[in-house]
């Protein structure tokens, strides 16, 4: 092989590894703002600079000169329209770029941890108490978890029913769990300020789709209206839930591999006193 030849394979593998890292960024960029307000905004400074380029090109001038004269005040325009993306694709990136022995320092819970969750779940559900449980994944909630108050306490199905009674001064926020522990309870959760929520959804369950965007984390939501059971993860929520898809929806989201079918199986062979299935 020729120099000639080393060097122009070397630049190929260069321009497509250009292109390859622009797509990552762009294609991620477009999966964040696909669920914000932003899409919109996006388009239209598109639009903008496509104006620019066409007055530029044909040289109409004072088309020019109002675009130009705007484009100091873009990038002050970016940083406040696009405050609440901008903070999500850094989270967004920074959380896979991160080495794999990096991302493992969390300790994954037991199977019969999840076990004590969705029971408790299950109880509030059917008494009707509200409840909003956050279970921390790869990116800290260390921060959010300093807006209540601190327990590192051992997981249990007795001290979340308890926690959530409506009588206890806890009642009133999340529960944060963090490497099997109750971290903190009575904590404040920012509410999503996306415009295509449906006004159905209440405080809690804004809260929870508030805290997925910016985090990796997922939510267990109670209504104390209705009971209905719901689970937050990246941004997006469901509802109506039973015990069995909220088991698998936990297991899977630290990546064990759960079949719903068998799952209901599993329940239905326990007794209604270990775990009750709505």
């Amino acid at each position: 092989m020729t120099m000639l030849d080393h060097y122009s394979t070397s630049t190929l593998l260069r321009n497509l590894l250009d292109v390859f890292l622009v797509f990552i960024i762009f294609y991620g960029l477009l999966k964040l703002l696909q669920r914000t307000r932003s899409l919109p905004v996006l388009v239209g400074m598109v639009v903008f600079v496509v104006l620019y380029w066409l007055a530029t090109v044909q040289e109409l001038t004072t088309l020019e000169f109002v675009l130009r004269s705007a484009l100091p005040y873009i990038g002050i325009a970016i940083i406040v329209l696009f405050q609440s993306e901008i903070r999500q694709a850094l989270v967004y990136f920074g959380n896979r770029l991160r080495l794999p022995e990096i991302r493992k320092e969390r300790k994954l819970m037991g199977e019969s941890v999840y076990d004590e969750i969705v029971l408790a779940v299950m109880t509030l559900a059917t008494s009707r108490i509200g409840a909003l449980i956050v279970i921390e994944r790869s990116i800290s909630l260390h921060n959010v978890a300093e807006s209540g108050v601190r327990l590192d306490a051992r997981i249990s199905y007795d001290l979340l029913v308890t926690i959530f009674n409506p009588s206890t001064p806890l009642h009133d926020g999340a529960v944060i769990i963090r490497n099997e522990k109750i971290s903190a309870a009575s904590v404040f959760l920012p509410l999503t300020k996306n415009p295509e929520i449906s006004r159905e959804l209440g405080t809690r369950h804004r809260a929870a789709i508030g805290i997925t965007e910016d985090t990796d984390a997922v939510v267990i939501v109670v209504s104390e209206e209705t009971g209905i059971i719901s689970f937050a993860e990246s941004g997006q929520i469901r509802r109506n839930l039973d015990a069995a898809t909220l088991r698998v929806l936990l297991l899977r989201s630290v990546g064990k591999s759960i079949d719903i079918e068998k799952e209901n199986a599993r329940l239905k062979s326990v007794k209604d006193t270990e775990i009750p299935v709505s």
